[in-house]
């Protein structure tokens, strides 16, 4: 992993310190000694320690390396390419093409199967690096005392996170109810460079479980911003996890207790563009993009939303899946968030933008001229709709059908209540989610979390832009990302998976 994650993020943390600012510069490919302070001083004190912890944050939505790997969004934007919901009317210049062809996860040496796990093991290494640091750094006031204690927490949640994403990108699913001792990935605890075998997928999750574990006893209820860690992250997180791995009353419990202070947000708020983490009280975490740290080609508003002035929204705007589309309707509020004539009449597009059927205006960017969406990271509807699953897969569709009915009438006035039964009741809650997250980053990783396959037919997907790729069966090799080839290269104890 030394020529993926060391080079990768070696300055990261100190240029953290030595700006002094609430976010870092992430030039991670900087190696001039001259301008970096020395990794000791990053750990002089708590406001230092806390620098690295809001580094991290800020890599969460910049970009590190090409145009469209803005951070988590650029991963969020991959992980709905490969599936059915999120859909390319046309090639435009091209950006997450070869995502929605499933040409990158079966190329070691494609950029986009190599950034994902770049970017995530280098937060993991700067998180390493806090944990095993954070203790030992002076702390003279109590404030000082809190603060390292929160960093630290962040750490750990930071690291779970990662690790959760890292396992559903490159090892096989998580199976409950068995052994899965099928391959994840490396665990790796310390900031070293020693070469690593890779865990089971069982070891992966047990660690991020203890992780999430050890951010619960750190972290409490407040924090800087909704960018940060707190408790109720920490039990969203537990409560997604939980999903993933069928332990469903761990999901019911956390899932109720995290979205306790976020209520979900009226219909008005809905179709108001998805831009205002602070002020919109459903949103539970998320990056609100910094004026003078944006990107304005890499945000991800400049690929996702409808209305800023770029090549890529001009000639390729973000539809969504009819066939989903028209299974709602139209009192629903969330099918106002796209428009069947692709015309958006209110946005007033000016004439060089392309038309297109369905296409979405959930995201606005601030302007025409900037790109900058605040990027979704977690809402209380997700809670509601993973308690919905979680209780009807326990057997208790009628609780089930009691927390689904609260949430489905917030999002349709008109809803008078599930009407279906077993199998076809969790249809109904699966198809919400997927109307609900479109574009948020969920579709491939739920298909690959319920063993199903990927069908693209009957829809508006383009069979240009699509190279006729419109089905994947569930037991396709393509669904684990290769290993890059840089860390195959760099690391003899590594095993690639088949193809």
């Amino acid at each position: 992993m030394k020529n993926i994650v060391k080079q990768y993020m070696k300055w990261a943390v100190v240029l953290s310190v030595l700006t002094g600012m609430a976010s870092c510069q992430s030039d991670y490919l900087e190696t001039d000694p001259t301008t970096a302070a020395s990794e000791e001083a990053a750990y002089s004190s708590a406001a230092n320690l806390m620098a690295i912890v809001n580094g991290m944050h800020r890599d969460m939505y910049y970009r590190q390396s090409d145009q469209g790997q803005n951070g988590q969004g650029g991963i969020m934007i991959i992980m709905d390419a490969l599936a059915d919901d999120l859909v390319f009317p046309s090639t435009g210049n091209g950006w997450y093409v070869s995502a929605v062809r499933w040409q990158d996860q079966v190329n070691d040496n494609a950029s986009n199967d190599l950034y994902p796990y770049q970017f995530y093991y280098a937060l993991i290494r700067n998180a390493n690096m806090v944990i095993a640091n954070g203790p030992s750094v002076p702390a003279p006031t109590a404030t000082d005392a809190a603060t390292i204690k929160t960093a630290i927490g962040e750490a750990y949640a930071f690291r779970a996170f990662c690790y959760y994403m890292l396992v559903q990108i490159y090892g096989k699913r998580y199976v409950p109810g068995t052994n899965n001792t099928q391959l994840g990935v490396p665990i790796r605890l310390v900031a070293n460079e020693v070469p690593l075998a890779r865990n089971t997928v069982e070891e992966v999750y047990t660690q991020i479980n203890k992780d999430l574990d050890e951010a619960a006893a750190r972290l409490g209820s407040t924090r800087a911003t909704k960018s940060h860690f707190n408790d109720k992250v920490i039990l969203g997180l537990r409560a997604r996890i939980a999903l993933t791995q069928g332990n469903y009353a761990v999901a019911i419990t956390a899932a109720q207790s995290a979205r306790t202070g976020f209520p979900l947000m009226d219909n008005a708020t809905y179709t108001a563009g998805f831009n205002n983490l602070a002020g919109n009280g459903e949103w539970m975490w998320g990056a609100t993009i910094i004026a003078d740290q944006g990107d304005t080609f890499s945000n991800f508003g400049a690929y996702m939303s409808r209305n800023f002035n770029s090549t890529n929204i001009r000639q390729a705007p973000k539809a969504i899946n009819s066939k989903l589309f028209l299974s709602f309707p139209s009192t629903d509020v969330r099918t106002k968030n796209f428009d069947p004539t692709g015309a958006h009449t209110a946005l007033a597009l000016p004439s060089t933008y392309s038309k297109f059927p369905y296409t979405g205006q959930k995201f606005l960017a601030a302007s025409q001229a900037d790109s900058r969406v605040d990027v979704p990271y977690m809402r209380s509807a997700e809670m509601y709709l993973i308690e919905a699953e979680a209780l009807a897969r326990s057997g208790n569709e009628a609780g089930s059908k009691a927390v689904f009915d609260v949430f489905a009438k917030n999002r349709n006035p008109s809803y008078t209540g599930a009407t279906t039964t077993g199998a076809a009741y969790i249809t109904e809650i699966l198809n919400s989610r997927r109307l609900e997250f479109w574009g948020e980053g969920f579709r491939f990783l739920d298909l690959k979390r319920l063993n199903q396959g990927l069908d693209r037919t009957g829809a508006n997907h383009s069979s240009v832009v699509t190279n006729n790729l419109m089905t994947v069966a569930n037991t396709d090799l393509r669904w684990e990302f290769l290993i890059p080839r840089a860390e195959i290269n760099a690391n003899p104890l590594i095993v690639q998976n088949p193809l």
